[in-house]
């Protein structure tokens, strides 16, 4: 029986197990509820993750042909490869031929379980685009096909391409992984001044600076810039340094401005400049307003009662080095065949193989074994790294926005093979199931699970609202609030900057973030109302408190879902 059956999944998600834990976007909305159902391990585990186990039928058929007379059937030759590269599960010649034959099947029937609009899958093989093509259609509700040319936004599968862009100026000799970031970016702080002097461009890549998981997003959503947020990082309480692994889209941001900052060019320019020119990437960018003009591109869709509807597309420039690539799945074939060539493209070497090497390295573990038989995931300078149930290294990582899109890619380079999935719905599975549906054949012959089904299970729980008011019905007999002008103040915040309250016609509002954003109030119980976040991160309503000082005026304010590491309450 494979040893994570569904049932364990759903019973105790942190004890799920992947080869690597190709950390996505999470996805800032999802990887933060993730946190609080401790599911991370698995949504973001990104691909084929869960290690594929043959039926009942194939164990007992496999141990039949097991006699004497096929003793020592299909071993390698000794010399054929050096002990921590062999693999006792041979791959013979043809099965990826047979892997990529089968890639519309998979990729058709992933999309009618799902209904996602569409998806653009490409796989490079020994240097070679083997596969390209485009499924489904662009915008609901219009015939605009997907083909391997339509621009997608990649989400967090911009980590890794952004971080062959610090291995492209690592090798150069602009900067090294291990430069402290003060060193280019001097203002920059931490809390923690040791931590602060000393943290490094490798450390933010590889999620061990001690920020807590992810870190700043909560003020992209109300609106604050990319300086403004990494100026405010300050005020995060950290873990130990170096110690503990949690995923943050802006300690990535903040070691490739860094690298940026070295090299003398905008992170934008200079990913333009070192990397997709070199690779003829000429449909990537690392500007959100290059995605938004572009006439071919895949309009972001919500899953909403069932139905999948256009919806705004996500403007994650604050934090491009790690969410803000968009790209197509032709240009993404030409990366792939770049990491797998270690760093050459076309008689070129566009990247220093030690330089990306050392991306390619396991620096922490980023999802401990729940189990002593579980394998452990581990992740480098922006990528995921780990070992599959063929005892085979593969990188992967996933991208998602919760606004619409999902992505998705696995290499494995003891084949010099590589897969990237880009789909235009919102995180459900749909990425991930296709890829690992693909290395399934490659390692095994054939699909060997449901992957749909089991991510789609595995990536639902993100979605849930953890509000202590979610899915609830207002008290029917709530106690009195204040009168409004007893809560009309401005109050102050370090992080999150002031919040005002004011009355109107229809009653309080709630005021956020550089441009003030607007929230109505309604009142729940007493000195609790409530509103609807915004942004990527909002899953429905949450609490707005207040709390009455012993002379009893309003002494402040705690906004609930801005208050995950214990910054969401406001002072007057």
């Amino acid at each position: 029986m494979c040893p994570n059956k569904r049932s364990d999944v759903k019973g105790k998600a942190e004890t799920v197990e992947t080869p690597e834990t190709a950390v996505s976007e999470r996805l800032p909305a999802m990887i933060r509820r993730a946190r609080r159902t401790r599911a991370l391990v698995v949504a973001v585990a990104l691909a084929l993750g869960l290690a594929a186990c043959t039926s009942d039928d194939s164990a007992d058929d496999a141990s039949s042909d097991n006699d004497a007379s096929d003793a020592g059937a299909g071993i390698a030759p000794i010399g054929e490869s050096t002990p921590p590269e062999y693999a006792a599960l041979e791959i013979p010649d043809g099965r990826i031929d047979d892997a990529v034959d089968q890639l519309d099947d998979i990729a058709q029937n992933a999309l009618d379980q799902t209904g996602v609009p569409g998806m653009a899958i490409a796989v490079v093989h020994d240097d070679e685009v083997v596969y390209a093509k485009g499924f489904g259609i662009r915008e609901t509700g219009t015939d605009e096909a997907v083909d391997a040319d339509t621009v997608f936004q990649l989400a967090s599968l911009s980590k890794p391409v952004g971080a062959t862009v610090v291995a492209g100026v690592v090798g150069d000799g602009t900067v090294s992984w291990d430069d402290e970031v003060v060193q280019y970016l001097p203002d920059f702080a931490l809390s923690d001044p040791y931590v602060t002097e000393h943290v490094t461009i490798a450390d933010l890549y590889s999620h061990r600076s001690g920020l807590p998981d992810h870190a700043g997003d909560l003020l992209e959503d109300l609106g604050y810039d990319r300086d403004e947020i990494l100026s405010r990082l300050r005020y995060e309480p950290l873990a130990p340094f170096r110690a503990e692994y949690a995923y943050t889209n802006f300690g990535v941001t903040t070691g490739a401005i860094a690298a940026a900052t070295a090299a003398g060019t905008p992170w934008e320019d200079l990913s333009e400049a070192r990397l997709y020119e070199p690779l003829g990437m000429s449909s990537t960018s690392s500007r959100f307003a290059d995605y938004e003009s572009n006439p071919g591109r895949a309009v972001t869709h919500q899953r909403v009662d069932g139905e999948w509807q256009p919806g705004e597309p996500r403007d994650a420039d604050a934090q491009s080095p790690a969410g803000g690539v968009s790209s197509t799945a032709n240009d993404m074939a030409h990366w792939m065949r770049m990491v797998l060539a270690d760093g050459a493209f076309e008689g070129d070497q566009v990247v220093d193989p030690d330089a990306l090497g050392a991306m390619l390295t396991p620096q922490m573990v980023s999802n401990p074994p729940g189990t002593l038989a579980s394998r452990a995931g581990s992740y480098g300078y922006g990528i995921g790294t780990g070992v599959d149930e063929s005892g085979r290294v593969r990188f992967s990582h996933s991208g998602a926005f919760a606004l619409g899109a999902a992505t998705n890619f696995v290499m494995m380079p003891a084949e010099n093979l590589g897969i990237v999935a880009l789909t235009n719905g919102m995180p459900i599975g749909l990425p991930e199931a296709v890829t690992a549906s693909f290395m399934d054949v490659v390692t095994t012959g054939e699909v060997q699970r449901d992957w749909v089904s089991l991510f789609a299970e595995l990536f639902a729980p993100l979605f849930e609202n953890p509000s202590a008011l979610a899915g609830q019905e207002p008290p029917s007999d709530p106690a009195p609030a204040q009168p409004d002008d007893a809560y009309v103040a401005t109050f102050a915040n370090d992080y999150y900057g002031p919040a005002e309250v004011v009355a109107s016609d229809d009653g309080l509002v709630l005021r956020l973030g550089p441009d003030a954003m607007e929230f109505p109030l309604t009142h729940w119980d007493g000195d609790t109302f409530s509103y609807e976040p915004p942004g990527e991160n909002a899953v429905g309503i949450s609490a707005v408190t207040f709390t009455i000082g012993a002379d009893g005026r309003v002494a402040g304010v705690t906004v609930e879902n801005l208050d995950e590491n214990g910054l969401g309450t406001f002072t007057r």
